[in-house]
């Protein structure tokens, strides 16, 4: 069972903002106003609060989750997601993203192999919950897609940087 001591600080710092890298990702590969991103990072929060109430979460997830909600935790992702996106565009920002989560990928793999399966999935999970948290295309919320092409190419994009598939 994983935990913030089976990993150094800036690893764990590394797996605090993969979480939220996975929605910012989906986010900068198609940009859907400020409702629309409002509703997209509702998405990603959530996914924090189930992780939260799930009892059976697997204890790297918790403990994550657990790190949030310290001022310490979310400081320390805060503040490596600023110097990572400090100035990038969209698509320098969706490319940040996707190369965070390989790197979380490969540290879990590496010093938590019984947890990374899980881990790795809820990081995918985030990041469908924010892809389908907002229609894509439409106007005023009329017409539109659920996930828009660019979404789903994202979306194929962290499955492999995630190895998922």
């Amino acid at each position: 069972m994983a935990d913030k001591s089976t990993f150094t600080v800036d690893e764990w710092k590394l797996l605090l903002e993969s979480v939220m890298m996975a929605g910012i990702a989906v986010t900068a590969a198609e940009p859907s106003g400020l409702w629309g991103m409002l509703k997209e990072s509702i998405a990603s929060s959530s996914a924090l609060l189930q992780a939260k109430a799930d009892t059976a979460a697997n204890p790297l997830i918790k403990a994550i989750v657990g790190d949030f909600e310290t001022s310490e935790g979310r400081a320390a992702a805060r503040d490596g997601l600023q110097v990572k996106l400090k100035g990038a565009k969209p698509q320098e920002i969706k490319a940040t993203c996707i190369e965070t989560l390989q790197q979380a990928r490969a540290v879990v793999d590496t010093k938590a192999p019984a947890d990374a399966g899980g881990f790795k999935t809820w990081l995918y999970q985030i990041s469908q919950k924010v892809a389908e948290a907002s229609k894509e295309g439409g106007f005023m919320g009329i017409g539109g897609v659920a996930v828009s092409e660019a979404e789903k190419a994202t979306l194929g994009e962290i499955s492999t940087a995630l190895q998922l598939g």
